[in-house]
């Protein structure tokens, strides 16, 4: 049989908008180059021009979700008011709104963070991501409004929480309306923790 031609305008958006397709349904095993190609109306051997190997086109994918995860949450934070608790309930309800919508995304990006092969642009992306906690944190110091401490162990327990709720959220053991006010109650949760350290005369 005569090979297809590589004839696709924008292969490679093509490409990760199916495998984000498929790892949405079927999650990652199910990913394959050739079948994506199949899909996409390209020969097999095209989509190597773009992604040598799955698990370059399962970072290029983790790349994009942070890209978009720190995008949705920087406009949450340049619409919020001025006050921290402003702020941190903006960034928090982006987060977990990106999250229950992109629960198998959040996944695999998360699940190449500790890996040793995983690539400098990969780390970087993640820590743009941490960046924006960190310095909404650093900015609350300044103002008064977070107690001292060292900003990576106070950044911690805010993705630590955002994370866990996410979890029960996905896992379906919880209705909708329990998750919802659970947001609420997290997100006042994570306040009181930062708040600043209030001594007695």
């Amino acid at each position: 049989m005569k090979a297809r031609p590589y004839h696709h305008g924008d292969l490679r958006s093509a490409l990760l908008t199916l495998a984000e397709d498929t790892l949405r349904a079927r999650g990652p095993a199910e990913l394959s180059l050739r079948e994506l190609a199949r899909e996409v109306g390209v020969s097999p051997a095209a989509p190597s021009r773009h992604f040598k190997t799955k698990q370059a086109l399962l970072d290029a994918l983790a790349m994009e979700g942070f890209h978009r995860l720190t995008l949705a949450m920087g406009r949450s934070l340049d619409e919020a008011g001025e006050t921290f608790a402003q702020r941190l309930t903006a960034l928090a309800r982006s987060y977990l709104g990106f999250a229950a919508a992109n629960g198998a995304l959040l996944d695999l990006m998360y699940g190449r963070k500790h890996d040793p092969d995983a690539s400098t642009e990969l780390i970087a992306a993640m820590h743009r991501l941490k960046d924006l906690a960190t310095d909404l944190i650093a900015d609350g110091q300044r103002r008064g409004e977070v107690r001292a401490g060292h900003l990576d162990l106070l950044t911690l327990p805010l993705f630590v929480a955002l994370q866990g709720l996410t979890s029960l959220a996905l896992s379906g053991g919880f209705p909708a309306d329990q998750i919802e006010a659970g947001v609420d109650e997290t997100i006042a949760f994570i306040l009181r923790g930062y708040a600043p350290d209030v001594r007695s005369p």
